[in-house]
């Protein structure tokens, strides 16, 4: 060995090197690999396809890349020492032990694992072509080490060969949409995370309640009901005969109003065009509400309880909007009126996941559906008008009640302090 130069064995050094680089740094961006979107990728890329046959025996593959990465580790070693023994006896032996230590750290481990971990996927896939056909010819020494290694990782409960991925759950898909970043603009998201909160969210959470129900009685009067149908905002209405329960079906408005201005509607009329209702069960989720209403080829449903009741109606204009958000803006139509000293009223009718959408704040939902509800569950009674009720650390003022509900209140800006004592309380 003493008649090889000096500047060659340098030079083997410096190719071991790179050589445990690539194994530590093609290790690192293998198993970095978002699976999910590798699964995409095979079908275009061949070096994808390698990768994710590599993956599918994770054992091997991992057995294959610490064989090279220990044997060139070791050379490294050997080499390091011979060359400083050569060049300062046994203090050169030392002298290339320590710098040994730090050039591995920084150049054969660290720096290349950072650059794999960052761009796993442009070190992934070129490493595979190297490792598919390696590990063809050191299969048998690796199938021998693999036997020993999966013998003793079987003690532990673990079976090698488990190399499937587990499906995502409804909280880890919102989050890998929430990380997407820019590759998914910013109102995609919402909306894809809209859907996958469709499957935890029924019709009752999004009904148009009971109480807000319009629809109308045919035993009134016919000159109340022209009236009605010349101005309602809706172009579908309910039918009714006597009380709400009484459910006739719906009309659509649209195809009463050339027979109406031309004088021609009557009530026999009005009564042919009713098409039966639909009716769901209140605790319905989102998802297969849709599905409901395009196999029935239905646009509205009257919500029921487990006793058969009327509890409201949901229309898919409702979903749709849970999706997209609302069509026209809440602050339009009655429900909100911001005030010029950061006060806001509210109908007391609206719900509460609409309140917290609309305004980008935190009510809780998990009980009852609207601010009514949620103020007097809280209470456990009817307030009356003037009574400030704090939140979730938003005030809310009480203004107006009728009929056993409140009608009209003021919410006022979120006061920090009060969440930070209800979170040391609970």
């Amino acid at each position: 060995m003493d008649s090889i130069p000096l500047g060659l064995l340098f030079f083997i050094l410096f190719v071991l090197f790179l050589l445990s680089a690539f194994f530590s740094g093609s290790e690192t961006a293998l198993m970095a690999l978002n699976r999910y979107k590798l699964k995409h990728l095979v079908k275009h890329n061949k070096g994808a396809r390698l990768a994710s046959k590599l993956l599918e025996e994770p054992d091997r593959l991992i057995g294959l890349i610490l064989l090279g990465n220990n044997l060139v580790n070791i050379l490294i070693t050997q080499l390091a020492t011979l060359i400083g023994f050569r060049l300062a006896g046994n203090l050169g032996v030392g002298l290339a032990t320590g710098a040994l230590t730090i050039m591995l750290l920084i150049f054969a481990e660290v720096t290349p694992k950072t650059i794999a971990a960052l761009k796993s996927e442009a070190v992934a896939f070129p490493s595979a072509y190297v490792y598919t056909p390696l590990l063809k010819v050191a299969y048998p020494l690796v199938w021998l080490i693999n036997l020993a290694a999966n013998a003793i990782v079987r003690l532990f409960g673990v079976d090698p060969k488990d190399a499937n991925l587990e499906s995502l759950n409804h909280e880890e898909l919102k989050a890998v949409v929430s990380e997407s970043g820019d590759n998914i603009p910013a109102t995609h998201q919402d909306m894809l995370v809209s859907v996958l909160d469709m499957q935890s969210t029924t019709v009752e959470d999004i009904m148009i309640a009971r109480t807000d129900v319009t629809g109308i009685n045919i035993d009134d009067d016919w000159n109340d009901i022209e009236e009605q149908i010349l101005h309602t905002h809706y172009t579908r209405l309910l039918i009714y005969q006597g009380q709400l329960d009484n459910v006739l079906g719906f009309v659509n408005i649209r195809s009463l109003l050339p027979l109406l201005h031309e004088d021609r509607l009557s009530r026999d009329d009005l009564t042919e065009t009713i098409r039966p209702a639909y009716f769901t069960p209140a605790g319905t989720v989102l998802t297969q509400q849709l599905i409901n209403f395009q196999s029935e080829k239905r646009r509205a449903a009257i919500v029921v309880d487990e006793y058969g009741e009327i509890q409201g109606i949901v229309t898919l204009e409702d979903i749709m909007e849970e999706i997209v958000g609302a069509f026209s803006p809440t602050l339009f139509n009655g429900e909100l009126i911001p005030q010029d000293d950061g006060t806001i009223w509210v109908d007391g009718s609206m719900h509460t996941r609409e309140l917290n959408r609309q305004l980008n704040i935190e009510l809780p939902t998990d009980g009852a559906k609207t601010v009514n509800g949620l103020i007097t569950e809280h209470l456990g009674s009817l307030p009356a008008p003037g009574v400030t009720v704090l939140i979730n650390g938003y005030p809310l003022e009480i203004r107006q009640t009728r009929n056993n509900a409140v009608k009209t209140l003021i919410l006022y800006p979120r006061i920090e302090r009060y969440i930070m004592a209800d979170n040391d309380d609970g």
